[in-house]
């Protein structure tokens, strides 16, 4: 069974830096996508980034490019998400996903967290 947590999220200013983390555990990843999404109240659950688990290629939601990095330690097994220049429309509670169907930016994975909530204050 596939478990992911996240960890890392937290209040901060507009203009300063958070790191996501997301420990997975319970399969072999190396033919999984790896995703965040987050979702802010009375939205959709929208796409932030994905990582290819064996090579490592990313994405990115093009409201975040240039701001987030999304990152894979194959050792520790943990999916990172660093952001930086955050803006208060990047509130939500951020989700770490997984799915081995190669699916990127839908929201259409098998595997979800529990979320952890990120508050930018303007």
């Amino acid at each position: 069974q596939v478990q992911l947590v996240e960890s890392g999220g937290g209040l901060v200013q507009a203009g300063g830096s958070l790191r996501l983390s997301c420990a997975a555990s319970g399969r072999t990843f190396s033919r999984f996508v790896m995703g965040w999404f987050r979702q802010a109240p009375g939205k959709e659950r929208e796409f932030v980034a994905a990582i290819t688990w064996s090579i490592g290629t990313k994405y990115y939601a093009d409201s975040v490019k240039g701001r987030f990095t999304i990152s894979r330690d194959k050792a520790k097994n943990t999916v990172d998400l660093q952001m930086n220049s955050l803006k208060p429309e990047d509130t939500a509670v951020y989700y770490c996903a997984a799915n081995s169907r190669g699916v990127i930016s839908t929201p259409l994975y098998d595997y979800w967290g529990q979320g952890t909530q990120v508050t930018v204050s303007s």
